[in-house]
């Protein structure tokens, strides 16, 4: 996967992100905060998960469906691979 390594860091950043920002939903809930606010939060990480799947789901798709030379087993290999994570995501 050198695609996911060349993208190391900035895939990195934002699970850091993410992780920073499910510690204040935890550190919200301990403190007693309002409904609204924990509510807001979690949608803000639900958007950095859904913004994070976006980029890895389009780096799928380009290096391993629509890079030119591919074989066709390696095609079929990642389209089997992309709709087993759409299905897991989408549930």
């Amino acid at each position: 996967m050198a695609h996911i390594k060349s993208h190391k860091d900035a895939l990195l950043a934002r699970v850091r992100r993410i992780s920073g920002q499910v510690a204040a939903i935890e550190r919200a809930i301990t403190n007693e905060t309002t409904c609204g606010e924990i509510l807001h939060q979690v949608a803000g990480v639900r958007g950095a998960v859904g913004g994070l799947m976006d980029e890895l789901l389009s780096d799928h798709i380009e290096q391993h469906l629509a890079r030119p030379g591919l074989s066709d087993a390696a095609r079929a290999e990642a389209a089997d691979e992309l709709i087993a994570a759409i299905r897991r995501y989408a549930k």
